[in-house]
């Protein structure tokens, strides 16, 4: 996929992925792309926000794609809608390298304890 994270912090992630090797059949950065990188994001953030003794499973991911993409790189950024004891919920903006939102994603993760001898 080809996802660099390029800035981090309890209230902010930042990652890119580039469109070449992403495409679907059209020609179009694929949808499924979009939705791994807002899943990474997402996910990451979950996780700074769990801490360390704890881990953020993906429950739901919603995309809608919004301008196609057939070039560049696509840089997603995941800021928190709710972050709770038990679950964590991210909205994710991507956006071309014109700064022209692509696809908004919305992300719940479940916060559980670290299972034994992770």
């Amino acid at each position: 996929m080809g996802i660099e994270i390029v800035d981090w912090a309890p209230d902010r992630v930042v990652g890119t992925m580039p469109v070449a090797g992403n495409r679907q059949p059209y020609g179009l950065l694929h949808g499924g792309a979009n939705a791994v990188l807002a899943e990474t994001v997402g996910s990451i953030a979950a996780a700074l926000h769990a801490g360390d003794e704890r881990i953020a499973v993906g429950l739901e991911l919603t995309c809608t794609h919004h301008r196609a993409v057939t070039e560049g790189v696509v840089t997603g950024i995941a800021t928190p809608v709710h972050l709770g004891r038990a679950t964590a919920t991210y909205d994710i903006v991507i956006t071309d390298e014109k700064d022209r939102r692509t696809c908004s994603a919305r992300l719940t993760c479940v916060l559980r304890d670290q299972p034994p001898g992770q």
